[in-house]
């Protein structure tokens, strides 16, 4: 199939790749000429700019969008909409807030534009592996684009989960539960630090992948990590949230739904970015207050 791709980052990249080598013809769009002559030397048709990009495909054209969440996704779409035709098909891969994505199919479905949302997982490593598609939409319209989900995914890695926003919606979710998944092993291996054993980090993280019922990729990126830096000297022990975990919060919150382990994740993250906190400050302050215990001074 003919297709655009708007947004050649660690992921979109990738994707092009995958797709010229599934038979596709892709037209490759980004901020920076340097990811187009990327993608061109990997087989796609560069587009250094979204009218060319238009303009390059055939109608009804199918376009889809790898940008960060949020406001980018809004100005691109408002900026290819003058350039679209009735019937156009623009899918967002990205990790768009699902009530966002719900907005937008009703505002484009309103000027005749078709629209897909499709939570995309797989990181860099995407490319050899495949990504794990979660899509919503119209089954027609999933019907119709499909063997492009078929080129992106491994066997049985794409699915429709319902109607436009359920793709990012299940997204989210998927991304909470990652937090929490990642927290739990972080926490483990900090107690195995700590033991008086001198323990080889990346050897329990291979043997544990070996029939342990923690197995998981997961466990294979973190033997990775350590092959080469057995003790993370080099990477500095602050955690960023991209806005799925935070999201997750706010729907269980919303639904009433109890999820302590992703929200302390979440929390602890945030903790993560401050290593002299002002809460533990005020925390030794009172024990010193109301026992006499002592306080370390700078």
């Amino acid at each position: 199939m003919q297709l655009g791709l708007i947004g050649l980052g660690k992921m979109g990249g990738f994707m092009a790749e995958r797709l010229v080598r599934g038979g596709h013809e892709v037209v490759a769009n980004a901020r920076t000429a340097e990811s187009v002559k990327k993608a061109e030397a990997h087989g796609a048709k560069p587009a250094y700019d979204l009218p060319s990009l238009c303009g390059a495909l055939a109608t009804p054209r199918i376009i889809w969008l790898m940008v960060p969440a949020g406001d980018a996704v809004s100005r691109v779409i408002e900026d290819l909409l003058p350039m679209l035709s009735k019937g156009d098909i623009l899918i967002d891969g990205g990790n768009s807030y699902y009530k966002d994505s719900v907005k937008r199919s009703a505002y484009l479905a309103g000027k005749g534009i078709r629209f897909m949302d499709c939570g995309t997982s797989g990181g860099v490593w995407g490319l050899r592996n495949g990504y794990c598609l979660m899509i919503g939409g119209d089954r027609d319209l999933f019907e119709r684009v499909e063997p492009i989900f078929r080129t992106l995914a491994p066997p049985d890695g794409y699915a429709l989960m319902g109607p436009a926003g359920a793709g990012h919606l299940v997204k989210m979710v998927h991304n909470g539960v990652e937090y929490g998944m990642m927290q739990a092993y972080a926490e483990g291996f900090d107690i195995l630090k700590a033991s008086p054993y001198g323990l080889d980090m990346g050897k329990i993280s291979h043997l544990w992948n070996q029939g342990s019922v923690v197995k998981s990729w997961l466990l294979e990126l973190a033997e990775r990590a350590f092959a080469e830096d057995p003790d993370l000297g080099k990477i500095q022990g602050y955690v960023e949230d991209s806005g799925e975990g935070r999201w997750t919060i706010f729907e269980a919150m919303e639904r009433d739904v109890p999820a302590p382990v992703i929200t302390l994740s979440l929390f602890e993250r945030f903790h993560s970015r401050k290593p002299d906190s002002f809460a533990a400050k005020v925390l030794a302050a009172l024990r010193n207050q109301f026992g006499g215990h002592a306080v370390r001074t700078k």
